[in-house]
């Protein structure tokens, strides 16, 4: 990982961690090159949790927005989750 992401974690914890009570419901998005493949890899990453789960195709067809609605125990668990999903090629959080 490289400086600049490593920072970005790093204030979203602090943020997380003054804005919000915690556990709490926790908002992914994410946007994948539409493949089945790297779509179920981004809702495995969530299986278990009683993630509530939404795709919507882009228009031209080439990407799908992954958002995950999902309850979190801590602002440590919401960044360990972006790092864990970030090894899915292609893939681009918001």
């Amino acid at each position: 990982m490289d400086k600049k992401t490593e920072e970005f974690y790093i204030r979203l914890k602090e943020e997380l961690s003054t804005t919000s009570q915690w556990p709490s419901e926790y908002l992914y998005k994410f946007i994948v090159p539409t493949d089945a493949k790297k779509i179920e890899e981004v809702e495995n990453a969530f299986d278990n949790m009683g993630a509530v789960i939404k795709t919507q195709q882009s228009k031209g067809g080439k990407y799908t927005s992954v958002s995950v609605n999902v309850t979190m125990n801590s602002p440590e668990d919401v960044v360990e989750k972006y790092i864990e999903v970030s090894s899915i090629e292609g893939i681009i959080s918001l």
